[in-house]
């Protein structure tokens, strides 16, 4: 009995559900393709919200693997039984709801101090006008790292019209190459939601995301940068004066809203004493360069101070401050003192940035918690040791298998956060049965984020916004958007494999 007690027997398999009906892994296969099916139903046909969607289907594929309620739910009473549901939840968002919530702050504060501006005014007085498509570019792939997508296209958005304006060319050949940038960061590199979400399923240091997402997104984005300059120069768009008006519009309501309740600007009016609106000292280009890339450089060099360091206070010292969490939280805080502080802005209005800029994230972050209770209730089912055994079977690389599960996905629902946080949680039981290093799992997600791009079409928000945004007629943007999309991804992904044969 004693003996027994130390080594508990494994629990039995669940049979009921549909297993009752078609039992083994046969009947958890066909769980599987229900749940996935139902999920795409749910979200394209019925267009139900995805973190209901993923929620419920999250339920549905539990009831019909067997497990019972108390698996799933726990129990009203205090007791050991653990919910699934509230495991993967919490296990996922314990880690990505930090990281996010910091980066957008920090990218909100980038935003408003206009930042975004002077990188951008500076590349293109740099390149000058005949490359100002590659300076828009660039402005895109730094500016992108810490901003989402939409608020990228933003805020830059009024740079392109200029460009394009100012050279009568197309608005495609400015557009195509930040969006480019914009989306490669979004994909590949933290603080974003996917690679960030996908880490925190497989337990990879953010440190090798970030190597590795440079390493597979930078030749991904002067790929697409090239389809960019091809097609920008044979699609004719004129910029839409729309457009670029509301945007004059949005920003001097801004302007005109600060000045009336003392935003942050400086004492010297724009006009000179006496006269014009408040205008705030220019952000040195340096500043942004240096707050943009410390988070990067400290998560790195902790990352890379485990493998090349013995333990020692100087290791622990680097660790800490590497941490993803302390790194996003010192760029905060020099963002607020050198762009905030340092500027004129009170403390109310670094506060009301802040706060509003969280505003948006809260889908995100509940659809990548719906993620995370789907991989939980994937695994706990059995369902996902299943998956994993007929994948292997197939014999194709696991970097293979995730990038085609993320670009079915991605093609047939459209949102590229449930592709990845699906996608994960299918292939998680299959990369931790291989024992793959931290830097091959890195090139696991770096596939699963590419292969969450591929072709954005019309079920794919994003697709819209930049065919309004930049006054693209819907075939034009198929021809544009889209296939600079799948561009980026089937390079990201190429680089991905070509990287894990050598690691």
């Amino acid at each position: 009995m004693v003996l027994a007690a130390a080594n508990p027997a494994p629990p039995p398999p669940h049979t009921g559900g549909l297993l009752a009906l078609i039992p083994g892994t046969p009947g958890l296969l066909t769980v599987a393709a229900l749940g996935i099916a139902l999920l795409l139903f749910l979200i394209m046909k019925v267009r139900l919200q995805p973190f209901v969607a993923l929620l419920g289907v999250s339920i549905a594929v539990g009831l019909a693997a067997g497990l019972s309620v108390t698996e799933l739910f726990g129990t009203v009473q205090k007791s050991d039984a653990v919910s699934m549901i509230e495991t993967g939840m919490g296990g996922i968002l314990g880690h990505v709801a930090i990281i996010i919530g910091l980066g957008t702050m920090l990218g909100a504060i980038l935003e408003v101090s206009g930042g975004a501006e002077v990188l951008s005014a500076r590349l293109l007085a740099l390149f000058g006008e005949r490359r100002a498509p590659l300076a828009m570019g660039l402005t895109g792939l730094i500016f992108g790292i810490p901003v989402f997508f939409d608020v990228g296209i933003f805020v830059l958005a009024p740079l392109v019209y200029a460009a394009a304006r100012k050279s009568g060319k197309s608005i495609v050949l400015y557009a195509m190459p930040l969006l480019a940038g914009l989306s490669m960061t979004h994909a590949f590199l933290p603080p974003h939601p996917g690679p960030v979400a996908a880490a925190g399923l497989f337990k990879v240091d953010l440190g090798w995301v970030i190597l590795m997402g440079v390493v597979c997104g930078v030749p991904a984005v002067l790929a697409a940068w090239g389809y960019a300059a091809w097609i920008g120069k044979r699609l004719f768009v004129p910029v839409p004066q729309d457009m670029a008006e509301a945007a004059e519009e949005a920003r001097a309501a801004v302007a005109a809203e600060q000045a009336a309740h003392g935003g942050p600007s400086c004492p010297e009016p724009a006009g000179g004493p006496g006269g014009g609106a408040p205008r705030e000292r220019p952000v040195a280009l340096g500043t942004v360069l240096a707050i943009i890339g410390t988070p990067l450089v400290l998560i790195l060099l902790a990352t890379f101070s485990s493998v090349a360091l013995a333990p020692s206070a100087g290791r622990s010292v680097v660790e800490f401050f590497g941490h993803p969490f302390v790194a996003l939280t010192l760029a905060l805080l020099l963002a607020y003192y050198l762009l905030g502080v340092r500027r004129g802005w009170s403390r109310k209005s670094l506060e009301a940035v802040s706060t509003s800029s969280l505003k948006p994230i809260g889908n995100i972050l509940l659809v990548v918690g719906a993620g995370g209770i789907f991989g939980a209730v994937l695994k706990g089912s059995g369902v996902a040791t299943a998956l994993s055994d007929t994948f292997h079977h197939v014999g194709l690389p696991v970097i293979v298998l995730a990038y085609l599960l993320s670009l079915v996905l991605r093609v047939a629902q459209g949102s590229a956060t449930v592709a990845i946080v699906t996608t994960a949680g299918i292939v998680l039981p299959l990369v931790e049965a291989q024992g793959l290093s931290q830097a091959h799992l890195a090139l696991v997600i770096m596939a699963i984020s590419a292969g969450s791009i591929f072709a954005s079409h019309v079920n794919d928000g994003g697709f819209w916004m930049v065919g309004k945004y930049f006054g693209i007629s819907e075939r034009d943007t198929l021809k544009s958007w889209t296939v600079l999309e799948s561009v980026l991804s089937l390079a990201g992904f190429a680089m991905a494999g070509l990287v894990s044969l050598l690691v």
